[in-house]
Protein backbone atom coordinates (compact mmCIF):
# COMPACT_ATOMS: atom_id res chain seq x y z
CA UNK A 1 0.00 0.00 0.00
CA UNK A 2 1.24 3.71 -0.30
CA UNK A 3 2.16 5.37 2.90
CA UNK A 4 -0.60 7.77 3.21
CA UNK A 5 -4.63 6.57 2.73
CA UNK A 6 -5.27 9.97 0.64
CA UNK A 7 -2.34 9.38 -1.66
CA UNK A 8 -3.51 6.07 -1.94
CA UNK A 9 -7.65 7.23 -2.48
CA UNK A 10 -6.69 9.94 -4.94
CA UNK A 11 -4.80 7.60 -7.10
CA UNK A 12 -7.75 4.71 -7.24
CA UNK A 13 -10.01 7.54 -7.93
CA UNK A 14 -7.74 8.79 -10.93
CA UNK A 15 -7.80 5.21 -11.80
CA UNK A 16 -11.56 5.10 -11.79
CA UNK A 17 -11.84 8.24 -14.03
CA UNK A 18 -9.04 7.28 -16.41
CA UNK A 19 -11.28 3.88 -17.39
CA UNK A 20 -14.33 6.18 -17.69
CA UNK A 21 -12.76 8.09 -19.78
CA UNK A 22 -12.43 5.14 -22.33
CA UNK A 23 -14.88 5.23 -25.27
CA UNK A 24 -17.85 2.38 -24.28
CA UNK A 25 -16.76 2.08 -20.39
CA UNK A 26 -18.65 1.86 -17.33
CA UNK A 27 -16.79 1.84 -14.16
CA UNK A 28 -17.57 2.21 -10.48
CA UNK A 29 -15.67 1.72 -7.35
CA UNK A 30 -17.28 -1.02 -4.84
CA UNK A 31 -14.59 -1.44 -2.31
CA UNK A 32 -11.99 0.48 -0.70
CA UNK A 33 -9.76 -0.79 2.25
CA UNK A 34 -8.14 1.98 3.43
CA UNK A 35 -3.94 2.40 3.59
CA UNK A 36 -2.72 1.01 7.04
CA UNK A 37 -5.39 -1.61 7.75
CA UNK A 38 -5.05 -5.41 6.90
CA UNK A 39 -7.58 -6.57 4.25
CA UNK A 40 -8.61 -10.13 4.66
CA UNK A 41 -9.39 -10.38 0.91
CA UNK A 42 -6.01 -10.02 -0.91
CA UNK A 43 -6.15 -6.78 -2.61
CA UNK A 44 -6.80 -3.25 -1.59
CA UNK A 45 -9.98 -2.07 -3.51
CA UNK A 46 -12.32 -3.13 -5.73
CA UNK A 47 -13.69 -1.58 -9.11
CA UNK A 48 -16.64 -2.60 -10.84
CA UNK A 49 -16.32 -2.61 -14.64
CA UNK A 50 -18.57 -2.34 -17.55
CA UNK A 51 -17.29 -3.22 -21.35
CA UNK A 52 -19.74 -3.67 -24.03
CA UNK A 53 -21.90 -5.72 -22.24
CA UNK A 54 -19.31 -7.63 -20.42
CA UNK A 55 -19.13 -7.62 -16.99
CA UNK A 56 -15.46 -7.41 -15.04
CA UNK A 57 -14.10 -6.79 -11.50
CA UNK A 58 -10.81 -5.27 -11.02
CA UNK A 59 -9.14 -6.12 -7.38
CA UNK A 60 -6.88 -3.57 -7.22
CA UNK A 61 -2.92 -3.30 -5.43
CA UNK A 62 -2.05 -0.11 -4.68
CA UNK A 63 1.74 0.91 -4.30
CA UNK A 64 3.55 4.19 -4.84
CA UNK A 65 6.92 2.72 -6.84
CA UNK A 66 7.19 -0.75 -8.75
CA UNK A 67 9.88 -2.19 -10.37
CA UNK A 68 11.04 -5.53 -11.53
CA UNK A 69 12.18 -6.91 -8.29
CA UNK A 70 8.58 -5.93 -6.88
CA UNK A 71 6.53 -7.35 -9.74
CA UNK A 72 6.60 -10.72 -8.32
CA UNK A 73 5.95 -9.91 -4.89
CA UNK A 74 2.28 -8.97 -6.39
CA UNK A 75 1.41 -11.16 -8.77
CA UNK A 76 0.99 -14.12 -6.85
CA UNK A 77 -1.39 -12.53 -4.04
CA UNK A 78 -3.42 -10.58 -6.79
CA UNK A 79 -3.79 -14.06 -8.35
CA UNK A 80 -4.75 -15.66 -5.86
CA UNK A 81 -7.61 -13.01 -4.82
CA UNK A 82 -8.80 -13.35 -8.27
CA UNK A 83 -9.10 -17.07 -8.32
CA UNK A 84 -10.52 -17.41 -5.00
CA UNK A 85 -13.39 -14.96 -5.19
CA UNK A 86 -16.83 -15.66 -6.06
CA UNK A 87 -18.23 -13.80 -8.57
CA UNK A 88 -21.72 -12.98 -9.90
CA UNK A 89 -23.18 -15.01 -13.28
CA UNK A 90 -20.61 -13.73 -16.06
CA UNK A 91 -18.52 -11.99 -14.27
CA UNK A 92 -15.11 -12.22 -15.24
CA UNK A 93 -11.97 -11.31 -12.15
CA UNK A 94 -9.57 -9.60 -12.74
CA UNK A 95 -5.87 -8.63 -11.10
CA UNK A 96 -4.47 -5.12 -11.90
CA UNK A 97 -1.69 -3.21 -10.44
CA UNK A 98 -2.15 0.57 -9.45
CA UNK A 99 1.10 2.78 -8.68
CA UNK A 100 2.47 6.10 -8.73
CA UNK A 101 5.43 5.10 -10.51
CA UNK A 102 6.53 1.62 -12.71
CA UNK A 103 9.57 1.10 -14.13
CA UNK A 104 9.49 0.11 -17.72
CA UNK A 105 10.97 -3.04 -16.79
CA UNK A 106 8.67 -3.68 -14.26
CA UNK A 107 5.86 -2.98 -17.21
CA UNK A 108 7.26 -5.20 -19.32
CA UNK A 109 7.31 -7.88 -16.78
CA UNK A 110 3.74 -7.20 -15.48
CA UNK A 111 2.55 -7.84 -19.55
CA UNK A 112 4.41 -10.25 -19.91
CA UNK A 113 2.60 -12.11 -17.35
CA UNK A 114 -1.14 -10.46 -18.21
CA UNK A 115 -1.43 -8.37 -15.20
CA UNK A 116 -3.08 -5.02 -15.62
CA UNK A 117 -1.29 -1.96 -14.29
CA UNK A 118 -2.03 1.72 -14.36
CA UNK A 119 0.05 4.39 -13.41
CA UNK A 120 -0.04 8.42 -12.35
CA UNK A 121 1.05 9.23 -15.59
CA UNK A 122 -1.33 8.01 -17.15
CA UNK A 123 -0.32 4.51 -18.92
CA UNK A 124 -3.46 1.69 -18.67
CA UNK A 125 -2.56 -1.83 -19.44
CA UNK A 126 -5.91 -3.54 -19.12
CA UNK A 127 -5.99 -7.34 -20.55
CA UNK A 128 -9.68 -8.26 -20.45
CA UNK A 129 -10.83 -10.93 -22.44
CA UNK A 130 -12.66 -9.59 -25.28
CA UNK A 131 -12.02 -5.92 -24.18
CA UNK A 132 -8.04 -4.97 -24.13
CA UNK A 133 -6.71 -1.49 -23.61
CA UNK A 134 -3.09 -0.28 -23.45
CA UNK A 135 -2.21 3.05 -23.06
CA UNK A 136 1.52 4.33 -23.15
CA UNK A 137 2.72 7.13 -21.93
CA UNK A 138 5.93 9.50 -20.60
CA UNK A 139 6.82 8.05 -17.04
CA UNK A 140 5.39 10.26 -13.98
CA UNK A 141 7.93 12.79 -12.97
CA UNK A 142 8.87 11.17 -10.19
CA UNK A 143 10.45 8.21 -11.72
CA UNK A 144 11.85 10.48 -14.29
CA UNK A 145 13.84 12.18 -11.57
CA UNK A 146 14.99 9.13 -9.60
CA UNK A 147 16.51 7.62 -12.69
CA UNK A 148 18.30 10.75 -13.75
CA UNK A 149 19.82 10.86 -10.20
CA UNK A 150 21.12 7.43 -10.57
CA UNK A 151 23.26 8.43 -13.71
CA UNK A 152 24.59 10.97 -12.37
CA UNK A 153 27.40 12.81 -10.28
CA UNK A 154 28.93 10.17 -7.99
CA UNK A 155 26.25 7.86 -7.78
CA UNK A 156 27.71 7.17 -11.74
CA UNK A 157 31.05 6.60 -10.38
CA UNK A 158 29.23 3.19 -8.51
CA UNK A 159 28.01 2.17 -11.89
CA UNK A 160 31.21 2.74 -13.59
CA UNK A 161 32.97 0.29 -11.70
CA UNK A 162 29.73 -2.53 -11.68
CA UNK A 163 29.90 -2.17 -15.84
CA UNK A 164 34.03 -2.18 -15.81
CA UNK A 165 34.26 -5.52 -13.27
CA UNK A 166 31.14 -7.14 -13.81
CA UNK A 167 32.15 -10.29 -13.41
CA UNK A 168 33.63 -9.55 -9.83
CA UNK A 169 31.24 -9.53 -6.22
CA UNK A 170 31.49 -6.56 -4.15
CA UNK A 171 30.99 -5.56 -0.86
CA UNK A 172 29.65 -2.12 -0.04
CA UNK A 173 33.34 -1.04 1.28
CA UNK A 174 35.16 -2.44 -1.65
CA UNK A 175 33.05 -1.41 -3.57
CA UNK A 176 32.95 2.63 -2.53
CA UNK A 177 36.60 2.50 -2.16
CA UNK A 178 37.24 1.50 -6.23
CA UNK A 179 34.30 4.45 -7.28
CA UNK A 180 36.15 6.94 -5.00
CA UNK A 181 32.66 7.69 -3.01
CA UNK A 182 30.71 7.13 0.49
CA UNK A 183 29.73 3.54 1.75
CA UNK A 184 26.14 5.69 2.22
CA UNK A 185 26.45 6.97 -1.92
CA UNK A 186 27.54 2.98 -2.63
CA UNK A 187 24.35 1.52 -0.13
CA UNK A 188 21.86 3.59 -2.15
CA UNK A 189 22.96 2.71 -6.35
CA UNK A 190 22.88 -1.00 -4.66
CA UNK A 191 19.44 -0.66 -3.40
CA UNK A 192 18.52 1.10 -6.68
CA UNK A 193 19.87 -1.40 -8.72
CA UNK A 194 18.15 -4.10 -6.88
CA UNK A 195 15.02 -2.75 -7.26
CA UNK A 196 15.78 -2.95 -10.94
CA UNK A 197 16.72 -6.50 -10.53
CA UNK A 198 19.89 -6.33 -12.07
CA UNK A 199 22.55 -7.53 -10.01
CA UNK A 200 23.19 -10.54 -7.87
CA UNK A 201 23.56 -11.00 -4.16
CA UNK A 202 25.10 -13.74 -1.89
CA UNK A 203 25.50 -13.69 1.99
CA UNK A 204 23.95 -12.08 4.56
CA UNK A 205 24.29 -8.67 6.28
CA UNK A 206 28.17 -7.17 6.56
CA UNK A 207 29.13 -10.02 4.96
CA UNK A 208 26.78 -9.56 1.40
CA UNK A 209 27.86 -9.40 -1.64
CA UNK A 210 26.76 -8.10 -5.28
CA UNK A 211 27.58 -8.30 -8.74
CA UNK A 212 25.97 -6.68 -11.60
CA UNK A 213 24.00 -9.63 -13.78
CA UNK A 214 22.51 -7.85 -16.28
CA UNK A 215 25.97 -5.37 -17.38
CA UNK A 216 23.65 -4.71 -20.69
CA UNK A 217 20.22 -3.69 -19.55
CA UNK A 218 22.53 -1.07 -17.07
CA UNK A 219 24.36 0.18 -19.83
CA UNK A 220 21.30 0.67 -22.41
CA UNK A 221 19.95 2.26 -19.35
CA UNK A 222 22.58 4.99 -19.07
CA UNK A 223 22.55 5.84 -22.68
CA UNK A 224 19.26 6.10 -22.89
CA UNK A 225 19.46 8.56 -19.84
CA UNK A 226 21.88 10.77 -21.58
CA UNK A 227 19.39 12.92 -23.52
CA UNK A 228 18.13 14.24 -20.57
CA UNK A 229 21.03 15.15 -18.78
CA UNK A 230 23.36 18.28 -19.52
CA UNK A 231 26.34 17.70 -21.50
CA UNK A 232 29.67 18.56 -20.19
CA UNK A 233 30.99 22.08 -20.77
CA UNK A 234 33.70 21.29 -23.28
CA UNK A 235 36.00 24.09 -23.72
CA UNK A 236 37.53 24.66 -27.69
CA UNK A 237 40.70 25.08 -27.96
CA UNK A 238 42.50 25.60 -31.54
CA UNK A 239 46.31 23.86 -31.74
CA UNK A 240 48.50 25.47 -34.16
CA UNK A 241 51.31 23.78 -36.27
CA UNK A 242 50.17 19.89 -35.53
CA UNK A 243 48.44 17.60 -37.92
CA UNK A 244 45.27 15.93 -36.55
CA UNK A 245 46.90 12.67 -36.85
CA UNK A 246 49.70 13.80 -34.53
CA UNK A 247 48.01 15.85 -32.09
CA UNK A 248 46.95 13.64 -29.46
CA UNK A 249 50.39 12.26 -28.81
CA UNK A 250 51.43 15.46 -28.55
CA UNK A 251 49.34 16.67 -26.08
CA UNK A 252 49.54 13.16 -24.14
CA UNK A 253 53.56 14.40 -24.10
CA UNK A 254 53.09 17.86 -22.95
CA UNK A 255 50.45 16.53 -20.03
CA UNK A 256 52.83 14.18 -18.83
CA UNK A 257 55.76 16.19 -18.70
CA UNK A 258 53.66 18.97 -16.25
CA UNK A 259 52.20 15.91 -14.28
CA UNK A 260 49.00 16.35 -15.82
CA UNK A 261 45.81 13.79 -15.00
CA UNK A 262 43.82 13.69 -17.99
CA UNK A 263 42.17 10.56 -19.83
CA UNK A 264 41.43 11.26 -24.12
CA UNK A 265 38.38 10.50 -24.84
CA UNK A 266 34.94 10.27 -28.02
CA UNK A 267 36.59 9.64 -31.37
CA UNK A 268 40.44 9.37 -30.94
CA UNK A 269 40.15 7.63 -27.85
CA UNK A 270 37.97 5.02 -29.68
CA UNK A 271 40.25 4.98 -32.83
CA UNK A 272 42.78 3.52 -30.81
CA UNK A 273 41.04 1.15 -28.57
CA UNK A 274 38.96 -0.35 -31.93
CA UNK A 275 39.81 1.21 -35.24
CA UNK A 276 37.03 2.39 -37.21
CA UNK A 277 37.52 5.13 -39.35
CA UNK A 278 40.40 7.05 -41.00
CA UNK A 279 40.48 10.99 -40.09
CA UNK A 280 40.04 12.15 -36.50
CA UNK A 281 39.92 15.99 -36.79
CA UNK A 282 39.52 16.98 -32.86
CA UNK A 283 41.11 15.26 -29.67
CA UNK A 284 39.00 16.03 -26.86
CA UNK A 285 39.80 14.77 -23.18
CA UNK A 286 39.00 14.71 -19.64
CA UNK A 287 41.48 16.65 -17.48
CA UNK A 288 42.43 17.53 -13.70
CA UNK A 289 41.97 21.23 -13.79
CA UNK A 290 44.83 22.53 -11.75
CA UNK A 291 48.09 25.29 -12.14
CA UNK A 292 49.97 22.11 -14.24
CA UNK A 293 46.90 21.61 -16.57
CA UNK A 294 47.19 25.64 -17.44
CA UNK A 295 50.67 25.61 -17.79
CA UNK A 296 50.67 22.69 -19.86
CA UNK A 297 47.62 24.17 -21.70
CA UNK A 298 49.47 27.40 -22.35
CA UNK A 299 52.80 25.27 -23.59
CA UNK A 300 50.35 23.95 -26.45
CA UNK A 301 50.01 27.47 -27.71
CA UNK A 302 46.75 26.45 -27.55
CA UNK A 303 44.04 29.53 -28.12
CA UNK A 304 40.24 29.02 -27.03
CA UNK A 305 38.05 29.67 -30.28
CA UNK A 306 34.70 29.47 -31.35
CA UNK A 307 35.06 27.35 -34.37
CA UNK A 308 37.48 25.68 -36.41
CA UNK A 309 38.59 23.43 -32.50
CA UNK A 310 40.94 20.55 -32.61
CA UNK A 311 41.00 20.20 -28.76
CA UNK A 312 38.36 20.28 -26.64
CA UNK A 313 38.85 20.23 -22.69
CA UNK A 314 36.28 18.88 -20.32
CA UNK A 315 37.32 19.95 -16.90
CA UNK A 316 37.27 17.08 -14.12
CA UNK A 317 36.23 18.21 -10.79
CA UNK A 318 37.89 15.35 -9.07
CA UNK A 319 39.63 11.85 -10.01
CA UNK A 320 36.94 10.17 -9.51
CA UNK A 321 36.03 10.91 -13.13
CA UNK A 322 38.96 9.24 -14.76
CA UNK A 323 38.12 6.19 -13.56
CA UNK A 324 39.79 3.03 -15.02
CA UNK A 325 41.50 5.52 -17.91
CA UNK A 326 44.04 3.38 -19.53
CA UNK A 327 47.54 3.98 -21.02
CA UNK A 328 47.38 3.01 -24.78
CA UNK A 329 50.14 3.69 -26.91
CA UNK A 330 51.82 6.12 -24.82
CA UNK A 331 48.61 7.75 -24.02
CA UNK A 332 45.68 7.80 -20.84
CA UNK A 333 42.63 7.01 -22.81
CA UNK A 334 39.18 7.17 -21.06
CA UNK A 335 37.54 3.85 -20.12
CA UNK A 336 36.26 2.06 -22.69
CA UNK A 337 32.69 2.77 -20.89
CA UNK A 338 33.37 6.16 -20.69
CA UNK A 339 34.58 6.34 -24.58
CA UNK A 340 31.22 4.18 -25.30
CA UNK A 341 29.13 7.30 -23.31
CA UNK A 342 30.55 9.85 -25.05
CA UNK A 343 30.37 9.02 -28.83
CA UNK A 344 26.73 8.65 -27.93
CA UNK A 345 26.82 12.06 -27.79
CA UNK A 346 28.98 13.04 -30.54
CA UNK A 347 28.34 14.54 -33.87
CA UNK A 348 28.48 13.22 -37.28
CA UNK A 349 29.23 9.00 -37.61
CA UNK A 350 29.72 9.39 -33.38
CA UNK A 351 26.59 7.41 -32.85
CA UNK A 352 27.82 4.76 -35.32
CA UNK A 353 31.20 4.51 -34.49
CA UNK A 354 29.82 4.16 -30.36
CA UNK A 355 27.53 1.14 -32.05
CA UNK A 356 31.10 -0.86 -33.67
CA UNK A 357 33.14 0.40 -30.09
CA UNK A 358 30.66 -1.23 -28.03
CA UNK A 359 30.55 -4.62 -30.03
CA UNK A 360 34.28 -4.45 -30.69
CA UNK A 361 35.67 -3.49 -27.26
CA UNK A 362 33.16 -3.74 -25.05
CA UNK A 363 30.95 -6.65 -25.73
CA UNK A 364 27.84 -6.44 -23.90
Amino acid sequence: MLESPKAEQQLIMHFVEALRELPGVEADLDHWEPAGQLSSNGYDAQVDLRVAGKSFVLLLEAKKAVFPRDVRQVIWPLRAASHGRSTGQGEISLPLLVAESISPGAKELLKSERVGYYDSGGSLYLPAPGAYFYIDKPPPKVLTKSVRALFTGRRAQVLHVLLMQHQNWFGVTELAQRAMVSPATTSQVLTELERFDWLAARGQGPSKERHLREPAALLDAWAKQLATVRPPVLRRYYVPGTKAGTLAMRVGQIFDAHDVQYAISYEAAAQHYAPFISHVSQVRARVLIGANADVAISNLDARIVNEGANLGIIEAESPGELLFRERVDGLWLASPIQVYLDLLRGEGRSKEMAEHFRKERIGF
